[in-house]
């Protein structure tokens, strides 16, 4: 059973990470529909909101104190490049994001609203877990229902299906982990299952930059594919591979697809890559692979 301190931890490094991640996610739902589809758009656009309160009022609990050195040091919350890709992708589709949760976020989480004691703060941060996890249901429901209109052909987005399958199965995961933190305990998978998860999830984003890059980007398309086949690999490979030797094969890949997403984004904001990608997606990824990073590196 989790300590009071171990949980409040937790909540925070998992809702700081997720909710924006979250947020992000209906953000590019809100951008990739058609104006025809208006009634969605401004679904997407609420539940967007909704977890951008969740997310102010998650910063304004955090201390530096209050969560892992490594979190902090991870760049899975933010990157030096979060708030100008914010800027860019809300300039060039036209859709609003709350760019003040990121300022605050880039002051390192040096000066808390909140002032109360660590019984208050639990009990706060509980509230705050239950109205996450109200929301994740109402997010899943959306998404899913996109993804059955889209297959039968009655809505058009400008999102693959597999992209929106792998969203939603983020909120799932992103789910599963809140539950058991309001229960007192960590999410129990067995290696392979985390490793897998998170394998398939780096995988597919170097499948889908590959879909997004202009065909004339050669080279990065090759790389990206190259990318996604090493994490399919080690995805086929984990039940029959020696634990240590899996984690550091994994460690290896995350870190390359990092650097190539890092380049990517940077590319990207400099207007240097050709491509139909936001470079909010693309800071969006860096900060997945990050998440991942430290998570390997904790294991």
């Amino acid at each position: 059973m989790l300590s009071r301190e171990e949980f409040i931890r937790n909540s925070l490094e998992l809702n700081l990470f997720f909710q924006r991640i979250m947020k992000e996610h209906l953000f590019f739902i809100e951008t990739a529909l058609p104006a025809a589809e208006s009634d969605y758009i401004a679904e997407a656009d609420g539940l967007k909101r909704g977890f951008e309160q969740l997310l102010a009022e998650t910063v304004s609990y955090t201390e530096r104190t209050n969560i892992s050195e490594e979190a902090f040091r991870s760049d899975e919350f933010v990157t030096p490049y979060t708030l100008q890709a914010e800027k860019t992708s809300s300039r060039l589709t036209g859709a609003s994001l709350d760019m003040d949760i990121t300022r605050k976020k880039l002051d390192l989480f040096s000066i808390s609203e909140y002032t109360l004691s660590q019984h208050c703060l639990e009990r706060d941060i509980f509230s705050l877990n239950t109205r996450s996890l109200s929301l994740l249901d109402e997010v899943i429901a959306f998404q899913r229902r996109l993804i059955s209109l889209a297959l039968q052909c009655e809505i058009f987005i400008a999102l693959y299906v597999e992209l929106l399958e792998h969203v939603t199965r983020e909120a799932v995961y992103y789910r599963e982990s809140l539950r058991a933190l309001q229960n007192r305990r960590l999410a129990q998978r067995s290696f392979c299952a985390e490793l897998n998860f998170w394998n398939n999830i780096m995988g597919e984003h170097a499948q889908f930059i590959d879909g997004l890059l202009d065909p004339t980007e050669k080279s990065l398309k090759a790389n990206a594919r190259m990318l996604a086949e090493n994490f399919e690999m080690l995805r086929e490979r984990c039940r029959e591979t020696g634990r240590r030797q899996m984690l550091q094969r994994s460690l290896e890949a995350t870190e390359r697809i990092r650097n190539f997403k890092r380049n990517a984004a940077i590319g990207l904001l400099e207007c240097e890559i050709r491509s139909i990608i936001l470079p909010l997606l693309a800071d969006h990824v860096l900060r997945e692979a990050n998440h991942f990073l430290r998570l390997l590196e904790g294991i």
